[in-house]
Parts: structure tokens; C-alpha cells; sequence
């Protein structure tokens, strides 16, 4: 096998993460041909074809698989390293942070992350990756997200956390509700009709408790996603439990009111969560606690 340079390195892992040829240049600051000319270099070094095209973009072959993870993380050692004894300048620099945020996150917090991160590093690029909250432990350890914020403590090797917000889950239905008028009783949270917010997001306590204490209800809906229900609670009878954060935000923006509910469920707490890895980077320790401060000091 001929030589092997960061170069081509760090292209590969772009790609992998982009899984478009296209996008890896830009983020890359490099011209398509020479993503191109970069690709067909490994792939005559590994005798394959590392990524092959489809209607999805470009999909990574099982070699491709296998390298990631260690090309990742000795990029990522590698680039920390050298950080580690370069001066970082936010209003300079013009390097990409990656965080996980679920819905919920991107409406709550992602706007006093952005505003923070324009202010001091009006440069730097931000993109947002959709929690996938059985994913992101990998994520951060492979290093495709350099942070990310959920309710659901994480706790692989390497992982360290920061507690962000004390939550907890109440319940948001229409103010025109036909038979709920003032306090919520258990009868009337088992005879009613639910929306439920699948796992994916994170958010599965309540549903747990429900479970536990053998509580019966009828799941009308069943969506992936928090950000919709401004546009369907408002028009039916529909029950949903969320957190008290985002309610509030719904309630004051739509004609939609919150009930405590008729039974127990533990408190809990929003934590960002990053690699040990990051700690050896001064740009990613910045990072990290710029979105601590956006959010904590948000607080009332």
C-alpha cells in the first residue's frame, strides 16, 4: 500500500460524514475535482471503491465502515493536538461545530446558542444533526458531533455531562377542550384520547411511569416529532405529554393551556453531553462552554 497523508484523511472522513461529494468540498474549502481526485486516490490504496452512489448520496462500502471510526479519532487527536498549542481566536476562526439537538432543542435552545455563537464567532458555521437518541452515544464517540443536549443521560465510556435546565412533564391540551375545563384527573387523562412522541427523541419518562402504575389510555397519534403539535392540539380534543419548557412556549403562542398531571413523574434534567476527547481542544472547550452559558444564563 503507497502512503497514506492527513490530506486524504481528512477528505475521507468529510465525505463519509457529508456523504456528498459536493458537500464535503465546501466544508473541505476545496473544489469538487479535487475531492474527486482525493477519492480515487484511496480508493487505489485500499483496492475499493470506499463509497458508491445512489439516490441517497454517497453510500460508504463495508471497508469504508471499518476505517471511520479509527481514521475519525486519530483525526480528531490529531487536529486537538495541534490546537492544543495554537492560539484559538473565535472572532476568527471559521471551523464547523457539530451538536445533536432533538426538536424540542432546536426550538428551546438552539436560538440562544446561535445568538451567542454569531455574536462571538461571527465566522464560525453551525450545524444542527437530528438526536437520534440510540445513535448519538456512537456519534460523539467517533466524533460526527462535537456535542449534544437530551434528557436521557448518556453513559458509554469517554461521555462526560453537564447539567443545563431542571425539567419536568405536564400536559398540553386545547383551552377550547370540550370536557377538560380546570384540573386534570386521572378519569379524564384515561378517558381521553393521546398524541404519544415516540422514543427517538428522548423523551420516554412518563411513558415508563404510565407503564409502571398500569395507567390505560387510547393513542390517537403517534408522531416522531414534538414541533407539529401547535398545528394539531389546537383543533381537537387530543391529550399530549411533553416537557414544561416547550408547553409554555406552545401555550403562549397558540390557544393551547397546560395541566399539571394526575400522577407522578419524576423531575429531570436537559445535560450536554460531549467526549473527553473534546477536553484537548481548545476550540471544542470553548464551544462547549459557550453552549452551556447560552443556555444556563438564559434562566430565570
Amino acid at each position: 500500500m503507497g502512503q497514506i497523508d492527513l490530506n486524504l484523511i481528512r477528505t475521507f472522513v468529510t465525505l463519509y460524514d457529508s456523504g456528498s461529494v459536493t458537500v464535503a468540498a465546501e466544508r473541505l474549502f476545496v473544489t469538487q475535482p479535487s475531492v474527486s481526485y482525493a477519492l480515487a486516490r484511496l480508493r487505489e490504496l485500499f483496492d475499493d471503491p470506499l463509497f458508491v452512489r445512489n439516490r441517497d448520496g454517497m453510500q460508504p462500502t463495508s471497508v469504508a465502515r471499518t476505517l471511520y471510526a479509527t481514521f475519525k479519532d486519530a483525526l480528531s487527536r490529531i487536529e486537538g493536538t495541534v490546537e492544543g498549542i495554537r492560539e484559538f481566536d473565535p472572532h476568527k476562526t471559521a471551523r464547523c461545530f457539530r451538536i445533536a439537538l432533538s426538536d424540542l432543542g432546536e426550538m428551546a435552545l438552539l436560538p440562544l446558542i446561535l445568538h451567542r455563537l454569531n455574536r462571538l464567532a461571527p465566522q464560525a458555521e453551525l450545524e444542527v444533526v437530528p438526536l437520534e437518541i440510540d445513535q448519538v452515544n456512537e456519534w460523539l464517540s467517533i466524533g460526527k458531533v462535537d456535542a449534544a443536549i437530551c434528557s436521557r443521560p448518556l453513559s458509554s465510556t469517554g461521555i462526560v455531562r453537564q447539567a443545563l435546565i431542571d425539567e419536568r412533564y405536564v400536559c398540553l391540551l386545547s383551552r377550547k377542550h370540550s370536557r377538560i375545563k380546570r384540573e386534570l384527573t386521572l378519569e379524564q387523562f384515561q378517558r381521553e384520547s393521546h398524541v404519544l412522541v415516540t422514543r427517538a427523541s428522548g423523551h420516554g419518562m412518563a411513558e415508563d411511569v404510565i407503564e409502571r402504575l398500569g395507567i390505560s389510555r387510547r393513542i390517537a397519534l403517534r408522531i416522531p416529532h414534538f414541533s407539529v403539535l401547535p398545528k394539531i392540539i389546537p383543533q381537537t380534543d387530543l391529550l399530549v405529554i411533553l416537557p414544561s419548557q416547550i408547553a409554555t412556549l406552545f401555550a403562549a403562542e397558540h390557544p393551547l393551556r397546560i395541566c399539571n398531571l394526575p400522577f407522578d413523574v419524576p423531575s429531570f434534567k436537559v445535560t450536554l453531553h460531549w467526549h473527553e476527547r473534546s477536553d484537548t481542544s481548545v476550540a471544542l472547550r470553548w464551544f462547549l462552554e459557550l453552549v452551556a452559558e447560552a443556555i444556563t444564563q438564559s434562566r430565570p
